[in-house]
């Protein structure tokens, strides 16, 4: 895969009605089975905030993931997405290869849908 079909991407899937210990688990849980996607890689974002300080080193944030894709694993990580996180909001921030950016928000397997549509649309500009 060339240099120029890497997507990076800032994965959010934050949910208000979880509290702390459960958002970190579902973290946990998707960042685990997300490193087996093929073609993905994935990193946890550490937390860099004074308030991590007092956590301890190795703190990261919850709902927040970094992952590296070809434009050929978008439709198996979305479809990922949508397996995992059903209709809980999600939001993307892409970038491609040649510094292109966009973000996505989307809470159904429709959106993400067109998520990917546009994503494709875009990566042949």
């Amino acid at each position: 895969m060339s240099e120029s079909q890497i997507l990076s991407l800032t994965i959010e899937f934050t949910d208000p009605n979880l509290d702390e210990d459960r958002q970190e688990a579902l973290t946990q849980a998707i960042y685990r089975d997300m490193r087996d996607l093929p073609g993905v890689t994935v990193d946890r974002v550490e937390d860099t905030s004074e308030e991590a300080g007092r956590r301890g080193p190795g703190a990261f944030l919850w709902g927040l993931l970094q992952a590296k894709v070809g434009l050929d694993g978008v439709k198996g990580l979305f479809d990922f997405l949508g397996d995992r996180l059903g209709n809980k909001p999600i939001k993307i921030k892409l970038k491609f290869a040649d510094g292109r950016e966009i973000e996505i928000e989307a809470s159904s397997r429709a959106e993400l849908l067109a998520a990917e549509e546009t994503i494709n649309r875009l990566s042949k500009k």
